[in-house]
């Protein structure tokens, strides 16, 4: 199978927003996972079912702890890598026009990426908010980013 479309979990700290995120990549047919840092895989947490109903059984992902050895190896396998965070680099998401093999990543609940990480990134993408929250649960805007991107992909 050709690698196309991936995406990476990088120190999400809730296994519930990972199995959450393992459900909506089955749905898109995200080709692969990476889980990086401290996120929780479910090799090691069971509560990852929970959310991902069978799906982490489908979803094929691999657990790496350096984040920057991974995007330096999907660089050199010519992935385009996109990170969605609030910067003042960023993008509306709608307004991306994707080219694959692509990466999306998201980060943690809280912190989001760290800018070195957003450095190494070919595009920041974000979600206009328009209330009084500052952002969306990592699970929610992993879906509706990653749906966004799957659409474009298949030019709907």
């Amino acid at each position: 199978m050709e690698v196309k479309f991936c995406a990476i979990l990088h120190n999400i700290r809730s296994a519930y927003n990972v199995g959450a995120i393992f459900r909506t990549a089955d749905a898109v047919q995200i080709d692969k996972l990476y889980l990086t840092g401290y996120t929780p895989n479910p090799a090691k947490d069971k509560k990852i079912e929970k959310t991902a109903l069978g799906a982490e059984k489908y979803v094929a992902w691999e657990a790496y702890k350096n984040i920057s050895y991974l995007l330096k190896k999907l660089k050199k396998e010519r992935f385009r890598i996109v990170a969605l965070e609030q910067s003042p680099r960023s993008i509306p998401y709608y307004k991306f026009k994707p080219k694959f093999p692509l990466v999306l990543i998201v980060g943690n609940e809280v912190r989001g990426l760290n800018k070195r990480i957003l450095a190494k990134v070919d595009a920041i993408l974000e979600i206009p908010m328009f209330g009084k929250k500052e952002s969306l649960n990592v699970a929610v805007a992993f879906g509706i980013v990653a749906y966004e991107l799957k659409l474009k992909r298949l030019n709907i």
